[in-house]
C-alpha cells in the first residue's frame, strides 16, 4: 500500500490547482488585517475569525483558511491574495 499525504490530494474547488500550506508570516499578516477589520472573503463578507493556517492555490491568488485543523474549501470563504 502506498502512502499519499492528504495535502497531495487536495485541490482548489474552483480551478483544481494544487494547494500548498501558506507560510506562517503570511498567516500572521492576514490575522493582523482580520483584527483590524480589513479583510474580506471572495463573497465580499468581512473575515471576522482569525485563521490558524491556510492552503494557498498554486497561482497564489487565493487562500483557503484553516481553522481548528480543518481546511475550509468553499469558494466563497477563500481569501483573495
Amino acid at each position: 500500500m502506498t502512502y499519499v499525504p492528504l495535502l497531495d490530494l487536495l485541490r482548489c474547488p474552483e480551478t483544481r490547482q494544487p494547494l500548498t500550506m501558506a507560510e506562517p508570516d503570511l498567516i500572521a499578516r492576514l490575522n493582523e488585517r482580520i483584527r483590524a477589520g480589513q479583510l474580506q472573503n471572495r463573497a465580499g463578507r468581512p473575515v471576522s475569525q482569525p485563521i490558524d493556517g491556510g492552503l494557498m492555490r498554486e497561482d497564489r491568488q487565493c487562500l483557503f483558511p484553516v481553522r481548528e485543523e480543518i481546511p475550509i474549501l468553499l469558494i466563497d470563504e477563500a481569501i483573495p491574495l
